[in-house]
């Protein structure tokens, strides 16, 4: 095995290394994901989702299963290094097997909130005594 230099790009994640820290980053990846779901000319969003929305609206209309999961799917990925999204990705990805029409609105909101922080970076840092925690969830 040899070196052939530094790590820049693995698995979707841009990594910047530098003495003291490491970026990483998936802004490539965000912005493929807005354009791919045609999200690109929308107005982008402060924050991934409002207060004020309820989850619970039964009385709605379903939306289409196959493109709600793939949209999910894709920003569940996303979330690896982006923990600004996680909660409410996580929120949503509940709904899955029965999306409704509000639900499929706040995804496309995230989505659009994506689109305007796209250039968003994890920051680890050599100098704190940081501690790195994984998860596994092996249902």
């Amino acid at each position: 095995m040899s070196m052939v230099g530094e790590l820049s790009c693995f698995l979707g994640l841009q990594i910047k290394q530098r003495k003291e820290d490491i970026f990483i980053t998936q802004e490539k990846y965000a912005k493929d994901l807005v354009k791919k779901i045609g999200l690109d000319n929308s107005q982008q969003k402060r924050t991934p989702a409002a207060t004020h929305v309820k989850n619970t609206k039964v009385d709605e209309d379903f939306t289409d299963h196959k493109l709600y999961r793939s949209m999910i799917v894709i920003l569940l990925y996303l979330t690896a290094s982006r923990p600004d999204i996680a909660y409410v990705v996580g929120i949503y990805a509940q709904f899955q097997s029965d999306p409704r029409v509000s639900h499929l609105a706040t995804v496309k909101r995230i989505i659009k909130y994506v689109h305007g922080t796209s250039e968003f970076e994890v920051l680890y840092s050599y100098a704190t005594n940081s501690i790195l925690v994984g998860y596994c969830d092996v249902d």
